[in-house]
């Protein structure tokens, strides 16, 4: 069996540049045509003029946060959505609210060349351990290894001792879902005695695959990869493997712009990575992901020939992932509004036994036990993730402006 996906991981990277920009304008044209939102948005943009990257960096960005205003507009795409219910099938939402289509096609979020790079091979039975509540995660990673001739176990995310069970009964060699969680089921069933040897290959996202949590992994014998997604535009870029650096994903254009703008940087540079991708239903056209990275010099070493990124460097803004979940500072200024004794709070994050961990520190004077339980339970309402709190004096939190903290140490 070769070791490539397809022709296309092999295909000249001119060749591949070239047969991008010649599609490039039939989609943008009927995305005018069909989506209000896009012919709005667009208004001034000649689709014909997209034959390179020059002219694709003279297009707007759109960013989160426009998507969310048109969609608070005209619910529930604000009009970037080509077609009809009955041409996606699957809708989600995913925090914000921000709701996406899935699309008919085999593998709609484009995965199944991720998960073929980290070694899985049809036949293979796969533990997705990623949500299938709301939020389209769970389908992204499920859609793609069928869609590779794989079997899946829809795990979902929580009750651990019963996805233990599953495991040693389908014995799957596969795991998908978050790094921490693969942890936490490896930690549990050692607790119950319970061995999880059948898993030899992970591919893993939604947080940061730390080095030193790779490389437990690989002392269990189990092969993690990584790759990068987000809800909108489904799989990114992934690892080869063995190899370094996040190869760029087929039907899909990165650029790396300087934060706040839409000018491409110099090669090599950090800046934020704006995606367009070719999807019929769900096209998105210098999508501002507001995340960092930067572009690797060369090809990887693998034969694949796509673009290489450094893969996720933090933040062009304060949202930040934590357990796999965004946070944003939008969810933070919701929560001190419930509050009237709150002064500013800033939400910490750090690394605690290979597990995020976050703190709310809040500016209060003069509540008891009981306020710090209710100020919990609003923070993972509004959340969704499990937090501790702890009051501070008013006034005594840096007026810096920065309400989300992100304290991890990516390089250990």
């Amino acid at each position: 069996m070769s070791d490539y996906y397809d022709d296309r991981d092999l295909q000249d990277p001119d060749a591949r540049e070239r047969r991008l920009f010649a599609r490039l304008p039939a989609l943008v044209a009927k995305a005018k045509e069909c989506a209000p939102g896009w012919a709005l948005h667009l208004k001034d943009n000649d689709p014909a003029s997209l034959i390179d990257r020059q002219g694709l960096a003279k297009f707007p960005i759109l960013r989160k946060t426009d998507l969310f205003a048109s969609q608070q507009e005209s619910p529930p795409f604000g009009g970037f959505v080509v077609g009809q219910p009955a041409d996606y099938g699957r809708v989600f939402m995913s925090p914000g609210p921000i709701w996406e289509p899935q699309g008919l096609a085999a593998d709609p979020w484009r995965g199944a060349r991720a998960l073929y790079a980290a070694g899985l091979r049809p036949g293979d039975i796969v533990h997705n351990a990623f949500s299938y509540h709301l939020t389209p995660g769970g389908f992204i990673l499920d859609e793609s290894a069928r869609a590779l001739g794989c079997a899946v176990f829809p795990a979902g995310v929580g009750n651990t001792e019963t996805q233990i069970e599953a495991i040693a009964a389908l014995r799957p060699c596969v795991y998908v879902g978050t790094p921490d969680y693969l942890k936490l089921l490896l930690d549990k069933a050692d607790e119950m005695g319970v061995s999880l040897d059948s898993f030899k290959k992970a591919l893993v996202s939604g947080g940061a695959l730390f080095p030193a949590l790779r490389e437990a992994y690989q002392g269990r014998g189990i092969a993690t990869s990584q790759c990068y997604a987000t809800a909108d535009l489904g799989i990114i870029a992934y690892e080869s493997l063995g190899h370094g650096g996040m190869l760029v994903n087929e039907d899909v254009i990165v650029e790396i712009v300087r934060p706040g703008t839409g000018d491409p940087v110099t090669p090599g540079e950090v800046g934020e990575l704006v995606v367009t991708c070719f999807s019929d239903i769900y096209p998105l056209i210098r999508f501002a992901t507001g995340d960092l990275s930067a572009i690797l010099p060369g090809q990887s070493s693998c034969g694949r020939t796509a673009m290489r990124i450094k893969g996720w460097m933090g933040r062009a803004d304060q949202r930040t992932k934590i357990k796999g979940m965004f946070v944003d500072p939008a969810q933070m200024d919701s929560l001190v509004k419930r509050f009237d004794a709150l002064g500013k709070v800033r939400l910490e994050v750090s690394r605690q036994q290979d597990q995020d961990v976050m703190v709310l520190k809040a500016e209060a004077d003069g509540k008891d036990d009981a306020f710090v339980m209710e100020l919990t339970v609003a923070l993972r309402e509004v959340t969704k993730i499990g937090g501790s709190v702890q009051l501070v004096p008013l006034g005594s939190l840096p007026n810096d402006g920065k309400v989300i903290a992100d304290e991890r140490d990516y390089s250990t």
